[in-house]
Protein backbone atom coordinates (compact mmCIF):
# COMPACT_ATOMS: atom_id res chain seq x y z
CA UNK A 1 0.00 0.00 0.00
CA UNK A 2 1.20 3.59 -1.12
CA UNK A 3 2.01 5.86 2.13
CA UNK A 4 -0.21 8.55 2.39
CA UNK A 5 1.26 11.80 1.59
CA UNK A 6 1.69 13.83 4.95
CA UNK A 7 0.21 17.56 4.92
CA UNK A 8 1.82 19.66 7.40
CA UNK A 9 1.20 22.99 9.05
CA UNK A 10 4.60 23.33 10.75
CA UNK A 11 6.71 26.20 9.25
CA UNK A 12 10.30 25.36 7.76
CA UNK A 13 13.20 26.92 9.02
CA UNK A 14 13.53 29.30 6.29
CA UNK A 15 9.13 30.45 7.16
CA UNK A 16 10.34 30.46 10.40
CA UNK A 17 12.45 33.03 10.41
CA UNK A 18 10.63 35.04 7.89
CA UNK A 19 7.79 35.38 10.50
CA UNK A 20 10.63 36.25 12.80
CA UNK A 21 12.13 38.80 10.73
CA UNK A 22 8.46 40.52 9.30
CA UNK A 23 6.97 40.21 12.90
CA UNK A 24 9.65 41.92 14.28
CA UNK A 25 9.22 45.02 11.43
CA UNK A 26 6.32 45.25 12.13
CA UNK A 27 6.45 45.93 15.65
CA UNK A 28 9.03 48.36 15.31
CA UNK A 29 7.68 50.06 12.47
CA UNK A 30 3.85 49.93 12.37
CA UNK A 31 2.57 50.01 16.21
CA UNK A 32 -0.96 51.43 16.89
CA UNK A 33 0.02 55.24 16.56
CA UNK A 34 0.97 54.17 12.95
CA UNK A 35 -1.95 52.37 12.43
CA UNK A 36 -3.82 55.29 13.34
CA UNK A 37 -2.00 57.53 11.80
CA UNK A 38 -2.53 55.77 8.54
CA UNK A 39 -5.96 55.50 9.68
CA UNK A 40 -6.78 59.34 9.46
CA UNK A 41 -4.54 59.65 5.88
CA UNK A 42 -6.48 60.15 2.42
CA UNK A 43 -4.33 57.45 0.88
CA UNK A 44 -4.20 55.10 4.13
CA UNK A 45 -0.43 53.95 3.68
CA UNK A 46 3.01 55.45 3.95
CA UNK A 47 5.06 55.31 0.80
CA UNK A 48 8.32 54.34 2.65
CA UNK A 49 6.80 51.85 5.09
CA UNK A 50 5.30 50.63 1.51
CA UNK A 51 8.27 50.58 -0.11
CA UNK A 52 10.67 48.96 2.94
CA UNK A 53 7.87 45.93 2.51
CA UNK A 54 9.15 45.12 -0.78
CA UNK A 55 12.51 45.69 -0.04
CA UNK A 56 11.95 42.88 2.77
CA UNK A 57 10.96 40.89 0.27
CA UNK A 58 7.02 40.55 0.71
CA UNK A 59 6.11 41.96 -2.82
CA UNK A 60 7.91 39.48 -4.26
CA UNK A 61 7.44 36.19 -2.36
CA UNK A 62 4.65 34.54 -4.96
CA UNK A 63 5.83 36.46 -8.08
CA UNK A 64 7.69 34.06 -10.36
CA UNK A 65 11.34 34.52 -10.91
CA UNK A 66 10.84 35.19 -14.72
CA UNK A 67 8.56 38.20 -13.59
CA UNK A 68 11.06 39.58 -11.48
CA UNK A 69 9.29 37.77 -8.61
CA UNK A 70 11.21 35.43 -5.98
CA UNK A 71 9.56 32.39 -6.81
CA UNK A 72 8.22 31.12 -3.20
CA UNK A 73 5.23 29.52 -2.86
CA UNK A 74 2.04 31.21 -1.28
CA UNK A 75 2.83 29.46 2.02
CA UNK A 76 5.96 31.63 2.05
CA UNK A 77 3.22 34.63 1.24
CA UNK A 78 0.89 33.01 3.87
CA UNK A 79 3.39 34.38 6.89
CA UNK A 80 3.55 37.80 6.03
CA UNK A 81 -0.25 37.97 5.45
CA UNK A 82 -1.27 36.30 9.39
CA UNK A 83 1.55 38.72 10.59
CA UNK A 84 -0.02 41.36 9.06
CA UNK A 85 -3.71 40.55 10.37
CA UNK A 86 -1.94 40.56 13.60
CA UNK A 87 -0.50 44.19 13.52
CA UNK A 88 -3.26 45.85 11.38
CA UNK A 89 -0.68 46.44 8.57
CA UNK A 90 -2.35 49.75 6.78
CA UNK A 91 -1.54 49.50 3.41
CA UNK A 92 -2.71 47.91 -0.68
CA UNK A 93 -0.58 44.43 -0.11
CA UNK A 94 -4.01 42.49 -0.68
CA UNK A 95 -5.55 44.55 -3.56
CA UNK A 96 -1.81 44.62 -5.12
CA UNK A 97 0.02 41.89 -4.93
CA UNK A 98 -2.59 39.17 -3.88
CA UNK A 99 -5.67 40.76 -6.20
CA UNK A 100 -4.17 42.35 -9.06
CA UNK A 101 -0.67 40.63 -9.65
CA UNK A 102 -2.87 36.94 -9.55
CA UNK A 103 -5.33 38.53 -12.05
CA UNK A 104 -2.32 39.08 -14.36
CA UNK A 105 -0.51 36.12 -13.63
CA UNK A 106 -3.38 33.99 -13.82
CA UNK A 107 -5.20 36.12 -17.12
CA UNK A 108 -2.51 38.51 -18.83
CA UNK A 109 -0.40 37.98 -21.99
CA UNK A 110 3.40 36.96 -21.18
CA UNK A 111 4.40 40.74 -22.83
CA UNK A 112 1.66 41.78 -20.39
CA UNK A 113 3.42 39.55 -17.45
CA UNK A 114 6.85 40.93 -17.88
CA UNK A 115 5.76 44.68 -18.56
CA UNK A 116 3.56 44.90 -15.18
CA UNK A 117 4.74 41.80 -12.56
CA UNK A 118 8.15 43.38 -11.95
CA UNK A 119 6.90 46.66 -10.80
CA UNK A 120 4.82 44.70 -8.03
CA UNK A 121 7.80 42.74 -6.76
CA UNK A 122 9.86 45.67 -6.36
CA UNK A 123 6.71 48.02 -4.74
CA UNK A 124 7.09 50.55 -7.72
CA UNK A 125 3.35 49.89 -8.85
CA UNK A 126 0.27 50.05 -6.57
CA UNK A 127 -3.02 48.25 -8.24
CA UNK A 128 -6.07 47.61 -7.01
CA UNK A 129 -8.81 45.86 -8.75
CA UNK A 130 -12.83 47.69 -9.65
CA UNK A 131 -15.27 44.44 -9.37
CA UNK A 132 -18.52 44.94 -8.38
CA UNK A 133 -21.32 47.35 -8.55
CA UNK A 134 -23.23 47.03 -5.71
CA UNK A 135 -23.28 46.22 -1.78
CA UNK A 136 -23.95 42.38 -2.84
CA UNK A 137 -21.81 41.93 -5.50
CA UNK A 138 -19.89 38.73 -4.92
CA UNK A 139 -19.14 36.70 -8.43
CA UNK A 140 -19.08 36.97 -12.21
CA UNK A 141 -22.96 37.05 -12.19
CA UNK A 142 -23.14 40.35 -9.80
CA UNK A 143 -21.21 42.61 -12.95
CA UNK A 144 -23.24 44.55 -15.21
CA UNK A 145 -20.72 47.05 -16.70
CA UNK A 146 -20.98 47.29 -20.56
CA UNK A 147 -17.59 48.28 -22.37
CA UNK A 148 -18.72 49.19 -25.69
CA UNK A 149 -16.68 48.96 -29.49
CA UNK A 150 -16.31 52.56 -31.02
CA UNK A 151 -13.96 52.42 -33.76
CA UNK A 152 -10.54 51.10 -32.26
CA UNK A 153 -11.65 51.85 -28.79
CA UNK A 154 -13.30 50.38 -25.63
CA UNK A 155 -15.37 52.85 -24.07
CA UNK A 156 -16.43 51.91 -20.56
CA UNK A 157 -19.11 53.61 -18.27
CA UNK A 158 -20.37 52.53 -14.75
CA UNK A 159 -19.81 52.25 -11.47
CA UNK A 160 -17.89 50.46 -8.94
CA UNK A 161 -18.10 49.96 -5.64
CA UNK A 162 -16.05 49.01 -2.28
CA UNK A 163 -12.59 49.19 -4.32
CA UNK A 164 -9.70 48.61 -2.08
CA UNK A 165 -7.03 51.25 -1.76
CA UNK A 166 -9.01 53.35 -5.21
CA UNK A 167 -6.95 56.73 -4.01
CA UNK A 168 -3.75 55.06 -3.98
CA UNK A 169 -3.46 52.86 -7.06
CA UNK A 170 -1.75 54.04 -10.17
CA UNK A 171 -3.20 50.94 -12.73
CA UNK A 172 -7.04 49.77 -11.70
CA UNK A 173 -8.14 46.46 -12.85
CA UNK A 174 -11.91 46.35 -13.93
CA UNK A 175 -14.46 44.24 -15.37
CA UNK A 176 -17.24 44.82 -17.65
CA UNK A 177 -19.25 42.99 -20.29
CA UNK A 178 -18.21 43.00 -23.87
CA UNK A 179 -19.40 41.22 -27.14
CA UNK A 180 -17.17 38.27 -26.27
CA UNK A 181 -18.03 37.88 -22.34
CA UNK A 182 -16.72 39.63 -19.25
CA UNK A 183 -13.42 40.56 -20.08
CA UNK A 184 -10.41 42.86 -17.66
CA UNK A 185 -9.37 46.19 -18.12
CA UNK A 186 -6.33 48.05 -17.47
CA UNK A 187 -7.46 51.45 -16.71
CA UNK A 188 -5.01 54.22 -15.63
CA UNK A 189 -6.00 56.13 -12.70
CA UNK A 190 -5.46 59.49 -14.88
CA UNK A 191 -7.56 58.59 -17.44
CA UNK A 192 -10.05 61.10 -18.46
CA UNK A 193 -13.44 59.99 -17.36
CA UNK A 194 -12.36 58.44 -14.46
CA UNK A 195 -13.34 59.82 -11.02
CA UNK A 196 -12.17 58.10 -8.09
CA UNK A 197 -13.78 59.16 -4.62
CA UNK A 198 -13.26 58.05 -1.04
CA UNK A 199 -16.16 56.31 1.20
CA UNK A 200 -16.04 56.02 4.69
CA UNK A 201 -16.03 52.68 6.08
CA UNK A 202 -16.53 50.78 9.47
CA UNK A 203 -12.68 49.89 9.35
CA UNK A 204 -10.39 52.83 8.93
CA UNK A 205 -7.45 51.10 8.44
CA UNK A 206 -8.37 49.96 4.68
CA UNK A 207 -9.36 52.94 2.86
CA UNK A 208 -12.33 52.12 0.02
CA UNK A 209 -13.31 53.96 -2.86
CA UNK A 210 -16.24 54.45 -5.50
CA UNK A 211 -15.11 54.67 -9.32
CA UNK A 212 -16.92 56.44 -11.53
CA UNK A 213 -16.27 55.15 -15.52
CA UNK A 214 -18.23 57.84 -17.76
CA UNK A 215 -16.79 57.71 -21.27
CA UNK A 216 -13.49 55.97 -20.64
CA UNK A 217 -11.64 55.50 -23.79
CA UNK A 218 -9.07 52.75 -23.98
CA UNK A 219 -7.34 51.30 -27.00
CA UNK A 220 -7.25 47.42 -27.44
CA UNK A 221 -3.37 46.78 -25.32
CA UNK A 222 -6.13 47.79 -22.07
CA UNK A 223 -7.72 44.99 -22.47
CA UNK A 224 -5.78 42.42 -19.74
CA UNK A 225 -5.49 39.41 -21.85
CA UNK A 226 -7.52 38.07 -24.57
CA UNK A 227 -11.51 39.46 -24.74
CA UNK A 228 -13.95 37.32 -22.52
CA UNK A 229 -10.95 35.72 -20.53
CA UNK A 230 -12.06 37.32 -16.93
CA UNK A 231 -14.95 35.20 -15.70
CA UNK A 232 -12.65 32.20 -14.45
CA UNK A 233 -9.72 34.25 -13.64
CA UNK A 234 -12.22 36.61 -11.33
CA UNK A 235 -13.14 33.64 -9.51
CA UNK A 236 -10.03 31.72 -9.07
CA UNK A 237 -8.50 35.95 -7.60
CA UNK A 238 -11.72 35.70 -5.77
CA UNK A 239 -10.39 32.60 -3.93
CA UNK A 240 -7.14 33.50 -3.05
CA UNK A 241 -8.39 36.44 -2.30
CA UNK A 242 -10.51 35.01 0.23
CA UNK A 243 -7.98 32.54 1.99
CA UNK A 244 -4.85 35.44 2.28
CA UNK A 245 -8.00 37.32 4.42
CA UNK A 246 -8.52 34.55 6.22
CA UNK A 247 -5.03 34.41 6.97
CA UNK A 248 -5.05 37.98 8.23
CA UNK A 249 -7.94 37.35 10.55
CA UNK A 250 -6.13 34.61 12.09
CA UNK A 251 -3.28 36.90 12.68
CA UNK A 252 -5.82 39.56 14.16
CA UNK A 253 -7.77 36.94 16.68
CA UNK A 254 -4.25 35.36 17.76
CA UNK A 255 -3.44 39.19 19.02
CA UNK A 256 -7.15 39.40 20.39
CA UNK A 257 -6.37 36.46 22.39
CA UNK A 258 -2.92 37.30 23.43
CA UNK A 259 -4.73 40.17 24.86
CA UNK A 260 -7.12 39.07 26.63
CA UNK A 261 -5.07 36.79 28.43
CA UNK A 262 -2.55 39.05 29.15
CA UNK A 263 -5.36 41.25 30.94
CA UNK A 264 -7.29 38.51 32.53
CA UNK A 265 -3.88 37.31 34.43
CA UNK A 266 -2.83 41.28 35.72
CA UNK A 267 -6.43 42.65 36.42
CA UNK A 268 -6.98 42.02 39.80
CA UNK A 269 -10.59 41.75 41.38
CA UNK A 270 -11.73 40.88 44.68
CA UNK A 271 -7.93 40.24 45.40
CA UNK A 272 -7.34 37.46 42.73
CA UNK A 273 -6.50 37.85 38.61
CA UNK A 274 -9.58 37.44 37.51
CA UNK A 275 -8.12 34.69 34.90
CA UNK A 276 -8.73 32.72 37.56
CA UNK A 277 -12.44 32.90 38.14
CA UNK A 278 -13.99 29.79 35.87
CA UNK A 279 -16.10 32.46 33.61
CA UNK A 280 -13.04 33.84 32.37
CA UNK A 281 -11.39 30.98 32.39
CA UNK A 282 -13.70 28.61 29.60
CA UNK A 283 -14.19 31.92 27.36
CA UNK A 284 -10.48 32.34 27.22
CA UNK A 285 -10.30 28.12 26.54
CA UNK A 286 -12.87 28.82 24.11
CA UNK A 287 -11.39 31.45 22.07
CA UNK A 288 -7.78 29.75 21.74
CA UNK A 289 -10.11 26.65 20.41
CA UNK A 290 -11.61 28.63 18.02
CA UNK A 291 -8.58 30.35 16.66
CA UNK A 292 -6.09 27.10 16.65
CA UNK A 293 -9.38 25.75 14.15
CA UNK A 294 -9.48 28.56 11.70
CA UNK A 295 -5.58 28.93 11.78
CA UNK A 296 -5.73 24.67 11.02
CA UNK A 297 -8.49 26.01 8.42
CA UNK A 298 -6.11 29.18 6.72
CA UNK A 299 -3.02 26.97 6.61
CA UNK A 300 -4.99 24.08 5.12
CA UNK A 301 -5.91 26.75 2.24
CA UNK A 302 -2.77 28.09 2.10
CA UNK A 303 -1.15 24.62 1.28
CA UNK A 304 -3.78 23.54 -0.88
CA UNK A 305 -3.36 27.01 -3.27
CA UNK A 306 -2.59 24.98 -6.58
CA UNK A 307 -4.98 22.67 -6.16
CA UNK A 308 -8.03 23.95 -8.08
CA UNK A 309 -10.72 20.99 -6.70
CA UNK A 310 -9.35 21.70 -3.04
CA UNK A 311 -9.30 25.06 -3.30
CA UNK A 312 -13.13 24.70 -4.02
CA UNK A 313 -13.45 23.41 -1.03
CA UNK A 314 -10.75 25.01 1.08
CA UNK A 315 -11.42 28.37 0.56
CA UNK A 316 -14.40 29.18 1.44
CA UNK A 317 -14.23 26.75 4.29
CA UNK A 318 -11.15 28.90 5.65
CA UNK A 319 -13.24 32.23 4.94
CA UNK A 320 -16.40 31.32 6.69
CA UNK A 321 -14.03 29.83 9.61
CA UNK A 322 -12.12 32.94 9.84
CA UNK A 323 -14.35 35.20 9.71
CA UNK A 324 -16.66 33.85 12.72
CA UNK A 325 -13.53 33.03 14.62
CA UNK A 326 -12.21 36.53 14.30
CA UNK A 327 -15.33 39.18 15.01
CA UNK A 328 -16.34 36.93 18.34
CA UNK A 329 -12.73 37.05 19.39
CA UNK A 330 -12.98 40.49 19.01
CA UNK A 331 -15.85 41.20 20.70
CA UNK A 332 -14.62 38.69 23.74
CA UNK A 333 -11.49 40.86 24.19
CA UNK A 334 -13.57 43.92 24.36
CA UNK A 335 -15.88 42.40 26.90
CA UNK A 336 -12.83 40.68 28.64
CA UNK A 337 -11.42 44.16 29.36
CA UNK A 338 -14.26 45.73 30.78
CA UNK A 339 -14.10 49.47 29.88
CA UNK A 340 -11.48 49.53 29.15
CA UNK A 341 -11.91 47.81 26.04
CA UNK A 342 -14.91 50.23 24.92
CA UNK A 343 -12.30 53.16 25.22
CA UNK A 344 -11.02 55.10 22.00
CA UNK A 345 -7.69 54.41 23.55
CA UNK A 346 -7.68 51.15 23.15
CA UNK A 347 -7.06 49.25 20.53
CA UNK A 348 -9.28 46.29 20.67
CA UNK A 349 -11.50 48.57 18.96
CA UNK A 350 -9.63 48.77 15.95
CA UNK A 351 -9.53 45.20 15.82
CA UNK A 352 -13.25 45.08 16.41
CA UNK A 353 -13.57 47.04 13.01
CA UNK A 354 -11.33 45.65 10.98
CA UNK A 355 -12.72 41.90 11.85
CA UNK A 356 -16.52 43.09 10.86
CA UNK A 357 -15.27 44.52 7.84
CA UNK A 358 -12.99 41.79 6.14
CA UNK A 359 -16.03 38.94 7.16
CA UNK A 360 -18.43 41.03 4.72
CA UNK A 361 -15.68 41.72 2.18
CA UNK A 362 -16.03 39.43 -1.01
CA UNK A 363 -19.07 38.01 0.39
CA UNK A 364 -20.00 37.41 4.06
CA UNK A 365 -20.26 34.44 5.75
CA UNK A 366 -23.88 32.70 4.07
CA UNK A 367 -22.33 33.42 0.98
CA UNK A 368 -18.85 31.38 1.72
CA UNK A 369 -21.40 28.55 3.28
CA UNK A 370 -23.25 28.98 0.06
CA UNK A 371 -20.19 28.64 -1.81
CA UNK A 372 -19.34 25.89 0.52
CA UNK A 373 -22.22 23.97 0.41
CA UNK A 374 -22.49 23.98 -3.67
CA UNK A 375 -18.80 22.78 -3.93
CA UNK A 376 -20.14 19.29 -1.84
CA UNK A 377 -23.08 19.08 -3.83
CA UNK A 378 -25.38 19.78 -0.78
Amino acid sequence: MADTPRVTFALTEEQDMLRQTTRQFLDDRVPPTVVREMAESKTGFDSALWQSGAELGWHSLAIPEEYGGAGYTFAELSVVLEEMGRSLFPGPFVSTVIMAANAILLGGSDTQKKDLLPGIAMGESIMTMALFEGARGTGAGDIAMVADRDGDSWVLNGAKQHVLFGEAAGTIITAARTPGGLSFFLVPADVDGLVIEHVDTLDATRKQAAVTFTGVRLSDEALLGEEGSAEPVLDEVLRLTSVALALEQVGGAQWCLQTAVEHAQTRYQFGRAIGSFQAIKHRLADMMVSVEHAKSAAYHAARVIDDADEMLVAAPLAKSVASDTYVAAAADTIQILGGTGFTWEHDTHLYFKRAKSTSLMFGGVHHQRKLLADAIGI
